[in-house]
C-alpha cells in the first residue's frame, strides 16, 4: 500500500527552501533597519546599512565574474569587511576562503594555488606577507586591497604598501545595493573553505556547505544563551572556522558584532564598558589577558559577559577569576571539521554544590552534542564498536551529523579515511563516561594548542631536522600559564656536533611561522621504542614534570 502522506505532496518552490544563513541578514535587515549591527571604532553600521553593503560586494564580484564554486580568498583581520565577506561572497554562490593571518608565506601560497583562487582581499597590515606568497602561487588571483578607516595612529603593525589593482571601497563602490542575490541551488553547496594546520604534508582544505552553516547559527544561539538583540566582541579571529560561524549567528536575533583588530586587555574591557558587551569567545590567552590586566586598563560593568572558550578546561583558579571580574566561562569543544565547536559542557546546577575536586572533575569534560549534531560517540577505530561508557576505556572521539563538514577539498583518499563507517574521525582520543560526556584524554596527532592556534609537532620537527646538527628530536607540548601550551622541543645532536638552544630557535625562525616555534630547546637522550620510535607519550611525562 502506498503511504498517503506521500502522495500529490511533493516539495516546491512555496514549501521548500534550501537552508542558508544568508536569509538571517536580510531578516534581521527588514525588522530591525535602524538596529547596530557592526561597531569598529568610532563608526557603525546599522542592519540596513550592513545588509546593502553586502549586496554591493556580491554584485562587484558576481561582476568580476565570481559563480557557483569560485573561490574568493580573504586576508583580513576582524573587521567589517570580513563579515560583508560572510555574506557578499555565498550570494554569487561563490565560496569564502578565509587566510590565517599568522601563516607564512609558503602556506598561504599552497592555498591560494589550492583553493584556485580568482579574487584576493587583503588587508594592508598583511601586504607583506600576502606579496611574498602570491610570488611563489602560480594561480594570480585579482588582488583587492582592503585599507581599514579606522586603522589606529598608534597601532602595533604598521599598514603596508599597497598591492593590489583595486581598493576595496573603490570595488564595493561599483556593485549594486539591491543586487538580486542568489540562493544556493541546494543547501548542501559549499559555503566556505578553511585550510586545517597539515598534521602530515600540506593542509586540507575543509569545506563546508550552506545547510551546516545555517543549523550552527541556531545552535550557536541555544548554546551561548543569545537572546535578543545580543552584543558580540570579536576577540575569537574570524579565520578560526569562520569565527565558529558567529558572523551568521549573529543575525538570528539581530545582534551587535563589536570588532577588534588586536585582542589586547584594554579594548576590551572598554568594548564591553561601553557598548554593553554580552558575548565574546575565546582561547586561554583571552582570558589570562582579562584576568591580568593592569587596574588602570581594567572597567566595572554591571552584567555578566558569556565567555565561550574551546580548548582545554581553565583550571577552578581561572573560572574563579572570571566569575569574579563578570564573565561566566561555557567550555565547548570542535574541530575545523565540524564548523568549530560542536559539543558543550552543560553544566548542571547540582554540581555548583560538589567540592572543588567536585567541579574540577565536571569541568575537565568536553560535553555533549550540540543540538545541531545528530552523533557524537566513543569507538574503537578499528571495530567501530562503541567503548564502554565507563570514564576509563580510551578509543577515538566520533562525530556525526550535518555540522559535519561535506570532506576535504580534492583529497577523497582523506576523505574516505575521516568518513570510515559512516562517522567523522576526530583523531582525538577520549572516553565516554556513564552520564554520556565524553572527555578527551589524548591527540592521537600530537597537535598542540597554543593561544588557539593548531600546532602540528611533525611540521615543527621537520624545521628542526633541517640544522646540520640535529640527529634526533621530539616536539610535544608544555602546559602554559598564558597560552594554554607551547612547544617545546627536544633535540639529540649529532656525533661531534654542537649547537646551542638559541642557534636552534634562530634556525625554526626562519622556517616557521613565529608561533610555531619552539619555546625552549632541551638537549638530552630522546626516549624511543627498540625500534626506535621515539615515545611520545614520554617526553610529554617530562614536559610537565
Amino acid at each position: 500500500m502506498s503511504n498517503p502522506y506521500e502522495i500529490g505532496l511533493d516539495r516546491n518552490a512555496a514549501n521548500h527552501q534550501p537552508l542558508t544563513p544568508l536569509t538571517y541578514l536580510e531578516r534581521a535587515a527588514r525588522a530591525f533597519p535602524e538596529k547596530t549591527a557592526v561597531i569598529h571604532g568610532d563608526s557603525k553600521l546599522s542592519y540596513a546599512d550592513f545588509w546593502r553593503r553586502s549586496r554591493q560586494l556580491g554584485s562587484a564580484l558576481a561582476g568580476a565574474g565570481i559563480g557557483k564554486g569560485d573561490t574568493v580568498t580573504v586576508m583580513l583581520s576582524n573587521t567589517p569587511s570580513m563579515l560583508e565577506a560572510h555574506f557578499g561572497v555565498p550570494m554569487t554562490q561563490g565560496v569564502l576562503h578565509s587566510l590565517n593571518t599568522r601563516l607564512d608565506a609558503a602556506i598561504i601560497a599552497f592555498q591560494i594555488d589550492h583553493a584556485d583562487s580568482k579574487i584576493l582581499i587583503v588587508d594592508r597590515e598583511f601586504s607583506g606577507v600576502v606579496r611574498e606568497a602570491l610570488a611563489l602561487a602560480k594561480v594570480k588571483p585579482l588582488v583587492i586591497d582592503y585599507d581599514d578607516p579606522q586603522y589606529p595612529a598608534d597601532a602595533p603593525y604598521p599598514k603596508g604598501e599597497r598591492i593590489g589593482s583595486l581598493d576595496y571601497e573603490e570595488f564595493l563602490s561599483a556593485g549594486d545595493p539591491d543586487f538580486a542575490w542568489s540562493m544556493p541551488d541546494d543547501e548542501w553547496d559549499a559555503i566556505a573553505l578553511n585550510y586545517t594546520s597539515g598534521t602530515t604534508g600540506n593542509p586540507k582544505g575543509v569545506v563546508y556547505h550552506h545547510r551546516g552553516a545555517a543549523l550552527m547559527a541556531y545552535a550557536n544561539t541555544i548554546h551561548a544563551g543569545m537572546g535578543k538583540h545580543p552584543v558580540y566582541l570579536w576577540t575569537l579571529p574570524m579565520f578560526h572556522c569562520n569565527g565558529w560561524c558567529f558572523p551568521w549567528t549573529l543575525a538570528v536575533q539581530a545582534g551587535a558584532h563589536v570588532c577588534l583588530r588586536w585582542v589586547r586587555a584594554k579594548a576590551m574591557y572598554d568594548a564591553i564598558a561601553d557598548h554593553g558587551v554580552t558575548h565574546l569567545c575565546g582561547a586561554p590567552i583571552v582570558m589570562s589577558l582579562l584576568l591580568s590586566a593592569k587596574d588602570e586598563d581594567k572597567r566595572e560593568f554591571p552584567h555578566t559577559v558569556t565567555f565561550n572558550t574551546a580548548a582545554a578546561p581553565p583550571p577552578e583558579a581561572v573560572l574563579s577569576g572570571m566569575a569574579d571580574a563578570g564573565f561566566m566561562v561555557t567550555h565547548l569543544y570542535g574541530l575545523t571539521e565540524t564548523y568549530g565547536p560542536a559539543v558543550v559542557n552543560e553544566w548542571h546546577s547540582e554540581w555548583d554544590d560538589l567540592d572543588k575536586n567536585g567541579r574540577a572533575t565536571k569541568k575537565a569534560r568536553q560535553g555533549v552534542r550540540y543540538a545541531a549534531l545528530e552523533g557524537l560517540t566513543v569507538m574503537d577505530a578499528e571495530t567501530m564498536q562503541e567503548t564502554p561508557a565507563d570514564g576509563e576505556t580510551i578509543g577515538e572521539v566520533m562525530f556525526r551529523g550535518n555540522i559535519v563538514m561535506k570532506g576535504y577539498l580534492k583529497n577523497e583518499k582523506a576523505t574516505g579515511e575521516a568518513f570510515a563507517g559512516g562517522w567523522f574521525h576526530s583523531g582525538d582520543l577520549g572516553v565516554m563516561h556513564p552520564d554520556g560526556y565524553i572527555q578527551l584524554k589524548d591527540r592521537s596527532k600530537d597537535i598542540i594548542i597554543s593561544g588557539g592556534e593548531n600546532i602540528s609537532s611533525i611540521e615543527v620537527e621537520d624545521a628542526l631536522y633541517k640544522h646540520p646538527a640535529v640527529a634526533s628530536c621530539g616536539v610535544v607540548a608544555r602546559p602554559d600559564d598564558k597560552w594554554g601550551e607551547v612547544p617545546i622541543a627536544y633535540v639529540e645532536l649529532k656525533p661531534g656536533a654542537s649547537a646551542t638552544e638559541t642557534e636552534i630557535i634562530e634556525h625554526c625562525r626562519t622556517l616557521l611561522a613565529r608561533f610555531k616555534v619552539p619555546k625552549a630547546v632541551i638537549f638530552e637522550e630522546i626516549p624511543k621504542t627498540s625500534t626506535g620510535k621515539i615515545q611520545k607519550f614520554r617526553l610529554r611525562d617530562m614536559a610537565k614534570a
